[in-house]
Protein backbone atom coordinates (compact mmCIF):
# COMPACT_ATOMS: atom_id res chain seq x y z
CA UNK A 1 0.00 0.00 0.00
CA UNK A 2 1.56 3.31 -1.01
CA UNK A 3 1.96 5.25 2.02
CA UNK A 4 -0.29 8.23 1.28
CA UNK A 5 -2.13 11.14 4.32
CA UNK A 6 -5.69 9.94 5.01
CA UNK A 7 -7.93 12.31 4.24
CA UNK A 8 -8.81 15.30 6.78
CA UNK A 9 -12.27 15.44 7.20
CA UNK A 10 -12.43 11.75 6.93
CA UNK A 11 -10.31 11.35 10.17
CA UNK A 12 -11.52 13.30 12.05
CA UNK A 13 -15.29 11.78 11.57
CA UNK A 14 -13.83 8.78 12.27
CA UNK A 15 -11.40 10.02 15.93
CA UNK A 16 -15.47 11.56 17.08
CA UNK A 17 -16.68 8.37 16.03
CA UNK A 18 -14.37 6.18 18.09
CA UNK A 19 -14.88 8.53 21.10
CA UNK A 20 -18.81 8.18 20.64
CA UNK A 21 -18.50 4.02 20.17
CA UNK A 22 -16.47 4.03 23.67
CA UNK A 23 -18.91 6.59 25.44
CA UNK A 24 -21.76 3.88 24.49
CA UNK A 25 -20.20 0.70 25.15
CA UNK A 26 -19.11 2.25 28.41
CA UNK A 27 -22.79 2.97 29.18
CA UNK A 28 -23.80 -0.67 28.50
CA UNK A 29 -21.22 -2.02 31.29
CA UNK A 30 -22.93 -3.70 34.43
CA UNK A 31 -19.78 -5.29 35.76
CA UNK A 32 -16.49 -2.87 35.42
CA UNK A 33 -14.53 -5.88 36.93
CA UNK A 34 -14.96 -7.70 33.25
CA UNK A 35 -11.90 -8.77 32.16
CA UNK A 36 -10.94 -7.42 28.40
CA UNK A 37 -8.57 -8.77 25.78
CA UNK A 38 -6.02 -5.99 27.05
CA UNK A 39 -3.59 -8.64 28.68
CA UNK A 40 -5.71 -8.97 32.42
CA UNK A 41 -6.68 -5.26 32.23
CA UNK A 42 -10.79 -5.18 33.52
CA UNK A 43 -12.93 -2.78 31.82
CA UNK A 44 -12.47 -0.67 34.53
CA UNK A 45 -8.75 -0.76 34.12
CA UNK A 46 -9.41 0.00 30.58
CA UNK A 47 -11.36 2.82 31.21
CA UNK A 48 -8.57 4.26 33.22
CA UNK A 49 -6.04 3.87 30.39
CA UNK A 50 -8.17 5.76 28.42
CA UNK A 51 -8.35 8.51 30.79
CA UNK A 52 -4.67 8.43 31.21
CA UNK A 53 -4.31 8.47 27.01
CA UNK A 54 -6.58 11.23 26.64
CA UNK A 55 -5.06 13.19 28.82
CA UNK A 56 -1.71 12.37 27.77
CA UNK A 57 -2.46 13.44 24.15
CA UNK A 58 -4.22 16.71 25.14
CA UNK A 59 -0.67 17.84 27.17
CA UNK A 60 1.52 16.54 23.99
CA UNK A 61 -0.56 18.43 21.60
CA UNK A 62 -0.07 21.70 24.07
CA UNK A 63 3.51 20.98 24.50
CA UNK A 64 4.00 20.52 20.79
CA UNK A 65 7.02 20.20 19.77
CA UNK A 66 8.56 20.15 23.25
CA UNK A 67 6.21 17.53 24.43
CA UNK A 68 7.53 14.19 26.60
CA UNK A 69 6.51 12.08 23.64
CA UNK A 70 8.67 14.57 21.09
CA UNK A 71 11.50 14.13 23.40
CA UNK A 72 11.11 10.21 23.89
CA UNK A 73 11.25 9.80 20.09
CA UNK A 74 13.69 12.16 19.25
CA UNK A 75 15.89 9.40 21.02
CA UNK A 76 15.46 7.88 17.45
CA UNK A 77 15.17 4.05 19.69
CA UNK A 78 13.98 1.26 17.76
CA UNK A 79 10.37 0.20 17.91
CA UNK A 80 10.63 -2.33 20.27
CA UNK A 81 12.40 -0.17 23.34
CA UNK A 82 9.51 2.73 22.09
CA UNK A 83 6.91 -0.03 22.83
CA UNK A 84 8.42 -1.07 26.26
CA UNK A 85 8.59 2.44 26.91
CA UNK A 86 5.57 3.57 26.67
CA UNK A 87 4.27 0.29 28.14
CA UNK A 88 5.92 1.25 31.14
CA UNK A 89 4.06 4.58 31.57
CA UNK A 90 0.91 3.41 30.86
CA UNK A 91 1.29 1.17 33.64
CA UNK A 92 2.68 3.44 35.76
CA UNK A 93 0.18 5.97 35.40
CA UNK A 94 -2.55 3.50 35.81
CA UNK A 95 -1.37 2.26 39.09
CA UNK A 96 -1.34 6.34 40.56
CA UNK A 97 -4.82 6.52 39.48
CA UNK A 98 -7.18 7.76 41.92
CA UNK A 99 -10.46 5.39 43.21
CA UNK A 100 -12.81 6.29 40.54
CA UNK A 101 -16.01 4.24 39.33
CA UNK A 102 -15.74 3.14 35.55
CA UNK A 103 -18.30 5.69 34.78
CA UNK A 104 -16.05 8.52 35.88
CA UNK A 105 -13.29 7.61 34.01
CA UNK A 106 -14.86 7.28 31.04
CA UNK A 107 -16.38 10.92 31.84
CA UNK A 108 -12.72 12.39 32.09
CA UNK A 109 -11.66 10.59 29.31
CA UNK A 110 -14.67 12.46 26.96
CA UNK A 111 -13.69 15.67 28.47
CA UNK A 112 -9.89 15.41 27.25
CA UNK A 113 -10.41 13.83 24.34
CA UNK A 114 -13.20 16.53 23.17
CA UNK A 115 -10.73 19.35 24.35
CA UNK A 116 -8.49 17.44 22.25
CA UNK A 117 -10.64 17.49 19.13
CA UNK A 118 -11.46 20.88 19.39
CA UNK A 119 -7.55 21.93 19.07
CA UNK A 120 -6.70 19.97 16.96
CA UNK A 121 -8.22 21.79 13.66
CA UNK A 122 -5.69 25.05 14.55
CA UNK A 123 -3.14 22.76 15.23
CA UNK A 124 -3.30 20.65 12.50
CA UNK A 125 0.33 21.32 10.56
CA UNK A 126 2.46 21.84 14.09
CA UNK A 127 5.67 19.83 14.14
CA UNK A 128 4.15 17.42 16.51
CA UNK A 129 7.24 15.22 16.62
CA UNK A 130 10.53 14.32 14.90
CA UNK A 131 11.29 10.74 14.71
CA UNK A 132 14.38 9.18 12.42
CA UNK A 133 14.90 12.24 10.66
CA UNK A 134 10.97 12.58 9.97
CA UNK A 135 8.65 15.08 10.59
CA UNK A 136 5.14 14.28 11.79
CA UNK A 137 2.73 16.94 12.17
CA UNK A 138 -0.21 16.88 14.13
CA UNK A 139 -2.41 15.83 12.24
CA UNK A 140 -0.28 12.85 11.37
CA UNK A 141 -0.60 11.99 15.03
CA UNK A 142 -4.43 12.41 15.16
CA UNK A 143 -4.40 9.04 13.02
CA UNK A 144 -2.75 7.43 15.74
CA UNK A 145 -5.20 8.42 18.59
CA UNK A 146 -7.69 7.74 16.10
CA UNK A 147 -6.92 4.51 15.72
CA UNK A 148 -5.97 3.78 19.51
CA UNK A 149 -10.05 4.94 20.19
CA UNK A 150 -11.25 2.10 18.13
CA UNK A 151 -8.95 -0.53 19.09
CA UNK A 152 -10.32 0.58 22.85
CA UNK A 153 -13.63 0.55 21.37
CA UNK A 154 -13.27 -2.57 20.22
CA UNK A 155 -11.65 -4.27 23.34
CA UNK A 156 -14.35 -2.61 25.62
CA UNK A 157 -17.05 -4.67 23.26
CA UNK A 158 -15.37 -8.10 23.37
CA UNK A 159 -15.79 -7.61 26.82
CA UNK A 160 -19.24 -7.28 27.27
CA UNK A 161 -19.36 -10.26 24.52
CA UNK A 162 -20.67 -7.53 21.26
CA UNK A 163 -18.34 -6.38 18.44
CA UNK A 164 -17.18 -3.27 17.33
CA UNK A 165 -16.01 -2.49 13.98
CA UNK A 166 -15.51 1.19 12.81
CA UNK A 167 -17.28 2.75 10.04
CA UNK A 168 -14.35 4.14 7.86
CA UNK A 169 -11.86 1.06 8.40
CA UNK A 170 -9.83 2.28 5.33
CA UNK A 171 -8.84 5.59 6.95
CA UNK A 172 -7.78 4.06 9.93
CA UNK A 173 -5.18 1.70 8.17
CA UNK A 174 -4.28 5.08 6.07
CA UNK A 175 -3.65 6.68 9.79
CA UNK A 176 -2.00 3.34 10.92
CA UNK A 177 0.97 3.52 7.70
CA UNK A 178 0.98 7.36 8.21
CA UNK A 179 0.74 7.98 11.67
CA UNK A 180 2.64 5.19 13.33
CA UNK A 181 5.91 4.70 12.28
CA UNK A 182 7.38 2.43 13.84
CA UNK A 183 5.08 -0.36 14.34
CA UNK A 184 4.27 -2.43 10.53
CA UNK A 185 0.49 -2.78 9.77
CA UNK A 186 -0.04 -6.01 7.30
CA UNK A 187 -3.57 -8.09 6.79
CA UNK A 188 -6.04 -7.56 3.91
CA UNK A 189 -9.10 -6.98 5.40
CA UNK A 190 -8.55 -3.29 6.76
CA UNK A 191 -10.29 -4.01 10.69
CA UNK A 192 -8.60 -7.02 10.86
CA UNK A 193 -5.55 -5.92 9.89
CA UNK A 194 -5.71 -3.02 12.07
CA UNK A 195 -6.22 -5.40 15.09
CA UNK A 196 -3.37 -8.08 14.02
CA UNK A 197 -1.21 -5.76 14.00
CA UNK A 198 -1.77 -4.22 17.37
CA UNK A 199 -1.59 -7.68 18.87
CA UNK A 200 -5.11 -8.08 18.72
CA UNK A 201 -6.65 -11.47 17.90
CA UNK A 202 -10.49 -10.80 16.34
CA UNK A 203 -11.23 -14.20 17.42
CA UNK A 204 -11.43 -13.15 21.26
CA UNK A 205 -13.76 -15.98 22.41
CA UNK A 206 -16.24 -15.17 25.05
CA UNK A 207 -15.07 -18.24 27.25
CA UNK A 208 -11.51 -16.49 27.93
CA UNK A 209 -13.21 -13.88 29.73
CA UNK A 210 -13.96 -16.40 32.79
CA UNK A 211 -10.37 -17.28 32.30
CA UNK A 212 -9.39 -14.60 32.01
CA UNK A 213 -11.30 -12.96 35.46
CA UNK A 214 -9.80 -16.21 37.53
CA UNK A 215 -6.10 -14.95 36.58
CA UNK A 216 -6.62 -11.63 38.23
CA UNK A 217 -8.19 -12.76 41.19
CA UNK A 218 -5.48 -14.67 41.57
CA UNK A 219 -2.87 -12.08 40.76
CA UNK A 220 -4.52 -9.53 43.46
Amino acid sequence: MECTPPDRHRLLESYQDGVRAIQGLAARVEDWSVPTPCAEWTALDLAGHLRCVAENQLEYLQDAPDSRLAKLFAQNAPSAVLIRQQARQNAAELAVLPAESGPERIMTFTVSAGAYADLVPDAWDRTHLIYRGTKYTVGDHVGATCVEWHLHAWDLARALGLDHRPRDPEVLVAAWHWGVPHLPLTGADPWRSVLGSSGRSPRWPAADRELGKRRITRAR
